[in-house]
């Protein structure tokens, strides 16, 4: 028998997948049956400018059930993973201090994994490293990185100019490879919380065909009026609002360099790729307990996993 009685970890679900799988419409459904609190981890989605491109919840959807984290932030500034991790601390523990259940849904891995397991105490990178290294051609960089962090050049694609620039910077700038400042991770919350986590990895061409429709239906809803008035702001186009996708195709054909008929190839092929690329990493990144749907999300289907999710995050 045990002697344990210390009092359960507070329940946190968790709903992720690619862009268009259907997790916005479980999480509604799950905070109806569960008392719930949304809280959004897209990273498009903090932004107040992008209700439409991002596909936010609209505001009758939002009436439904508290929304927490939802275009909360201006455009002019930039949110790392380590600042939204912040809010979402603040917004679940506001939910559990209300005696509702903090549901997490979107598709920005890298939200997801700084919140629950913690960010690495990589130090400020001097200035003039980053910069040497950020102007440098991503092949180059590539190539130096593979002398100073073998194990980095092997993991990273040779294209990827982001994370090879990062990789490089750091290991330079503190004589560390980058997976040793990551095996330090602090601050998560994943021992503190009981987590009830579904991935929704639906078969990919009917994914596919819910990107596409989903950027038509942008348009109609107004997708045009929300770029024009991001351009009105003069904006600097190096920040996440102005890369979003939709963002640059939509910019391209206001000003005349594209045909409306490329503006929309270009970003239905650009939201599939966004798609493709999250299915891979929750398909291979998460740990191997998370629950994995894959069935179309029909409105019984959708129900039947919302009364699944909510028993698991509800049952000590």
């Amino acid at each position: 028998m045990s002697t344990d009685h210390s009092p359960p970890l507070p329940p946190l679900a968790l709903i992720a997948g690619p862009t268009a799988s259907g997790k916005s419409a479980l999480a509604l459904r799950l905070a109806a049956i569960a008392d719930g609190t949304i809280i959004n981890a897209d990273a498009s989605q903090v932004y107040a400018d992008l209700r439409i491109l991002s596909a936010r919840p609209s505001p009758a959807e939002e009436a439904r059930a508290p929304h927490r984290l939802f275009g909360h932030l201006d455009g002019a500034r930039a949110c790392s993973a380590a600042d939204w991790a912040a809010a979402a601390r603040g917004a679940i523990a506001e939910a559990h201090g209300a005696g509702r259940l903090p549901i997490l849904v979107g598709g920005t891995g890298l939200y997801i994994r700084t919140l629950l397991d913690g960010i690495a105490p990589v130090p400020d990178i001097d200035p003039q490293v980053r910069a040497t290294v950020r102007a440098m051609p991503v092949a180059d960089a590539h190539a130096a990185l593979a002398r100073e962090d073998p194990p980095a050049a092997a993991r990273l694609h040779p294209s990827d100019t982001t994370r090879v620039a990062r990789a490089l910077e750091v290991v330079r700038a503190t004589g560390r490879p980058l997976a040793a400042w990551q095996g330090d991770r602090s601050g998560g919350i994943a021992g503190g919380v009981r987590l009830a986590p579904l991935l929704l990895l639906p078969p990919r061409e009917w994914l596919y065909a819910r990107c596409d429709a989903r950027f038509a239906a942008m348009l109609a809803e107004g997708g045009v009026a929300e770029v024009k008035a991001l351009l009105a702001r003069g904006l600097d186009p190096a920040l996440p609002v102005m890369r979003a996708i939709g963002v640059a195709e939509i910019a391209d054909w206001l000003a005349g360099r594209i045909d409306r008929a490329t503006m929309l190839a270009r970003a239905a092929q650009a939201t599939r790729r966004y798609a493709k690329r999250q299915y891979t990493w929750f398909a291979n990144q998460p740990p191997r307990d998370w629950r994995i749907d894959e069935r179309q999300l029909d409105d019984a289907g959708t129900a039947h996993l919302a009364t699944l999710l909510r028993s698991e995050a509800l049952t000590a």
